[in-house]
């Protein structure tokens, strides 16, 4: 759970620490206030980086050299930091974070922006399951890496053999080990699509998309013997194009409606609710899964559904882990939800809704 927010430098919010109660905290105020802003300091407080478009530099205020947010956690504080020549800090109790095994809390995002996920290049979504593998099953962290790495090694032998530095059957050698590494990753990325069909399908449904379902289409065969068979096949191919042109690199994650893929025939409206029902049945996947719920964060997400509809969001959200979510109005998130008002960069802390009995007090 995060305890505190504290930002200086970041996008258009006042330098301040703000708390942040456990359970569903409802940021409100209206449009350009720093709602999103201040859910997008979380965030790159997690991840060191931001989850909307542009260059890295507009989350530093236009008048600051650099932007920095801590992250009050049970744990300890987390900070990240970034400044106009592009170097970032991040950084659990002082200890530089890395690329090992994951420290940080898991954190799910909705926004606009997010909508690539549904209606973006495949890359996105193999991406996408490939993190969400890693925190169902931690010892499945490596599979992308080491095939990426492998597959590198691969594409680059492809082009010393095309250019003539090398001799085209020792490619055979780098078949069985790309085959070894892709093996497991397909098992893994169908298993983790497996993992979500159900709870996608009936949240999806739920939210107003029925005969809604995410299907695993992978480019290649499941055993590495096929593989390796069809590497070989296809080497003529692959010296002529440079690349390696099979493998679980080329997988599709499809989200479709009455069998149709959503990103091509999905309307926004449909791609909307579709991210959130995914964002959804990945967080009750972790939770099935035993493992911590993730951190959600929900931007201008009850503008478009019904009183309904934005009940049955806030009682699932209410079921376990922490959650914050933007409204124009406080009323748009019907719960005894936490409040923080934001004007102008400026973020006023509350009790609940149920309970708030004195007066609201500014973060300092």
């Amino acid at each position: 759970m995060i305890r505190s927010v504290e930002c200086r430098g970041f996008r258009n919010l006042a330098d301040a620490s703000v708390p942040l109660a456990p359970g569903i905290v409802v940021c409100h105020g209206p449009n350009g206030a720093g709602k999103t802003n201040l859910v997008e300091a979380v965030y790159f407080g997690i991840t060191a980086h931001g989850f909307r478009g542009g260059p890295a530099r507009d989350l530093i205020a236009h008048d600051r050299d650099s932007a920095r947010v801590e992250l009050e956690l049970a744990e300890g504080t987390l900070l990240a930091a970034l400044d106009r020549g592009g170097e970032r800090r991040h950084r659990l109790d002082g200890r530089e974070l890395g690329s090992g095994p994951p420290t940080r809390p898991l954190v799910s995002v909705f926004h606009p922006d997010r909508l690539e996920l549904v209606k973006g290049p495949a890359a996105k979504r193999r991406a996408h399951l490939d993190r969400l593998a890693a925190a169902l099953w931690p010892a499945r962290a490596e599979l992308r890496s080491r095939f990426g790495r492998t597959l590198a090694q691969r594409n680059a032998l492809v082009s010393r053999i095309r250019a003539g530095f090398a001799a085209a059957d020792s490619l055979a050698a780098w078949d069985e080990r790309l085959a070894a590494e892709a093996e497991p990753l397909i098992a893994s990325r169908a298993e983790t699509v497996e993992a979500l069909a159900t709870s996608f399908a009936a949240l999806a449904a739920a939210l107003g998309l029925e005969d809604a379902a995410i299907a695993y289409r992978p480019r290649a065969e499941a055993s590495a013997e096929s593989i390796v068979a069809e590497l070989a096949a296809r080497r003529e191919r692959d010296l002529g194009r440079a690349y390696t042109s099979y493998g679980p690199q080329l997988d599709e994650v499809e989200l479709k409606l009455g069998g149709r893929p959503l990103r091509r025939f999905g309307s926004q409206g449909q791609q909307r609710v579709a991210l959130l029902a995914l964002l959804f049945a990945e967080r009750a996947a972790l939770i099935a899964a035993d493992r911590p719920p993730p951190l959600m964060l929900l931007d201008d997400v009850m503008s478009e559904l019904d009183p309904e509809r934005r009940r049955l969001l806030v009682e699932t959200l209410a079921e376990a882990g922490q959650a914050l979510v933007t409204a124009t109005e406080p009323e748009h998130v019907p719960a005894s939800a936490a409040r923080i008002a934001i004007r102008d960069g400026r973020a006023t802390t509350g009790l609940s809704a149920a309970d708030r009995a004195g007066p609201a007090t500014e973060a300092a």
